[in-house]
């Protein structure tokens, strides 16, 4: 497998509150997540880094060789774990109150892949050169949507289009979606609203099809998002299989 991960403050916010990871634990089993900060004073930057140093550092520590159910309790408890620590923080740090955070997250082992999301940032797979949404937006429009009293398209230009409904540190406990996917793809990706607000799925795809390295793909989503006003944070971890017989 081939990884790679990067956060950019895009052209408009001046700091950056998303935070992100890949880690590999020592049975070649990988976490990805990231997750996209809310507050002022710099508090959502610190929301999110919570979640994702939290995250990371339990995933090395206590993730072995689970099946597919534990790994489902796993993700449930990790995150209901990563909110109460940033609930905790807000009560010790009275300046950082209404801090929040989204997530999105996978774990990929060599019998099963699922997928986690909290919020509005979102999980991909490619599948047969075809890019698919694997997670659900917890927002009012998508509510609105899915209750039939909007369109897809009125919901892109929606005024509240980014009032969540579900995030970290907005509720304890909190209740994480839970994907199990398909086996058969060769591609994952995890990104904020950040590129999904700049980019379609469409466009999104075309990058990924590309014959270009990993890297220079997630430096091609960001600087196209950032070409198409960079109006927020940015951030994409990619992971790609290798076929057989690639080094």
């Amino acid at each position: 497998m081939k990884a790679y991960y990067l956060t950019d403050a895009g052209k408009v916010r001046d700091h950056n509150e998303d935070s992100l990871i890949i880690v590999k634990n020592s049975n070649e089993e990988y976490l990805m997540a990231v997750a996209d900060g809310m507050g002022g004073h710099s508090a959502g930057e610190v929301a999110s880094s919570i979640a994702i140093n939290y995250l990371g550092k339990h995933f090395k520590e206590t993730f072995i060789n689970m099946d597919k159910n534990e790994a489902v309790n796993w993700i449930r408890n990790s995150v209901n774990e990563a909110n109460t620590l940033i609930f905790q923080h807000e009560k010790t740090h009275p300046e950082s109150k209404g801090m929040g955070s989204t997530l999105v997250l996978a774990i990929v082992t060599k019998e099963y892949i699922l997928f986690g999301n909290i919020g509005d940032s979102s999980g991909f797979v490619m599948k047969d050169e075809r890019l698919h949404k694997v997670t659900y937006d917890h927002t009012l429009v998508n509510l609105l949507v899915s209750a039939g009293e909007l369109t897809k398209e009125e919901a892109k230009e929606h005024p509240k289009k980014n009032v969540l409904m579900k995030a970290l540190g907005a509720n304890d406990p909190i209740e994480v979606d839970v994907f199990d996917c398909d086996m058969n793809i060769s591609e994952i990706l995890l990104c904020s609203d950040g590129l999904t607000n700049m980019l379609d799925k469409e466009q999104i795809e075309k990058v990924l099809l590309e014959e270009i390295d990993v890297e220079d793909k997630v430096n091609k989503l960001i600087n196209k998002a950032n070409n198409r006003g960079g109006t927020d944070n940015i951030s994409v971890c990619y992971l790609i299989f290798e076929k057989e017989g690639e080094e």
